[in-house]
């Protein structure tokens, strides 16, 4: 399958309870296709997947996946520490309809080159279904080597990479080191989307878009088109909201935000907390600019 476009990192609505928001969740769903996307991509960082257990992930991602029906693709988080575990709930999304997997490098522990090469491996001859590499050094304290993302992109069913270092030049090894592959190299960073595009990414796995989803959108279909100026100017209007989200911890803020224009997605699981008043009023200021 083709990776390309803007593609939501979508997060996962909680009801008062902090349970997953089965409602909430297809109201999402709808919104977001309606308004454009390329797919969804769920259980991620944006989509709290560190705070979920496996059986909650496994009943998200059948809300998801039904709502869906094969309208835009749905990539589904697997990643874990346990290549074991990562093996055994990326057989469950499998047989639940997942079109793709998306597998986050090990976290906490600082495998080496070689040992992320065979936890890979292992997870993509467990299943058939494509699987996305994902790379967000800042987080899991590792980054995938270009030489490393090059043997990967060798094998079959390993597809794309996520790449949400903030680095343009590790976009850029990507896309050079796999050329000769069927491979796509997807922007994680929002502020990169459209000069990822320009070197030659196939798209984004965008955060922002659950909320300036037409903005996100219209990046990609004006670069398409060649309109360079509109472009520029849609990837301009997201820096109002990274501003404003830079003020919270992921993703309190973006879920808020969300709230206000009449998405109920809920807060974010603790041990984050609610956002304060006066950060409030600071996204009632970006909403404002956008107009919604």
């Amino acid at each position: 399958m083709e990776v390309k476009g803007i593609i939501t990192a979508m997060v996962t609505p909680f009801d008062e309870n902090q349970r997953i928001n089965a409602d909430a969740t297809r109201q999402l769903v709808n919104t977001l296709i309606h308004s454009g996307v390329s797919g969804l991509f769920i259980l991620g960082t944006n989509g709290e997947f560190h705070l979920l257990t496996n059986d909650e992930k496994i009943a998200f991602a059948k809300i998801v996946i039904d709502e869906v029906n094969k309208r835009v693709p749905v990539y589904v988080g697997t990643g874990g520490n346990s290549t074991s575990e990562v093996l055994e709930l990326s057989k469950k999304m499998e047989a639940l309809g997942a079109d793709v997997l998306s597998v986050i490098t090990p976290y906490f522990l600082v495998p080496s080159q070689n040992e992320i090469i065979q936890h890979y491996k292992a997870i993509a001859e467990a299943v058939r279904i494509p699987i996305v590499l994902y790379n967000i050094p800042k987080n899991t304290g590792i980054n995938l080597e270009p030489e490393t993302v090059r043997q990967l992109a060798k094998i079959k069913n390993i597809i794309a990479i996520k790449d949400s270092s903030g680095k343009l030049e590790n976009i850029e090894k990507y896309i050079q080191i796999t050329k000769d592959e069927d491979f796509s190299v997807l922007s994680g960073s929002d502020s990169l989307i459209l000069s990822a595009l320009k070197i030659g990414a196939a798209g984004a796995i965008a955060a922002t878009s659950n909320l300036i989803t037409a903005i996100d959108v219209s990046i990609y279909e004006n670069f398409l088109k060649g309109d360079m100026e509109k472009a520029e100017k849609a990837q301009q209007d997201i820096e109002v909201l990274r501003a404003v989200l830079k003020l919270g911890t992921v993703p309190s803020i973006l879920k808020k935000a969300m709230e206000m224009i009449g998405i109920p997605v809920g807060p974010a699981r603790l041990p984050v907390t609610e956002v304060k008043e006066e950060t409030v009023k600071k996204i009632r200021e970006m909403l404002d600019y956008y107009k919604v």
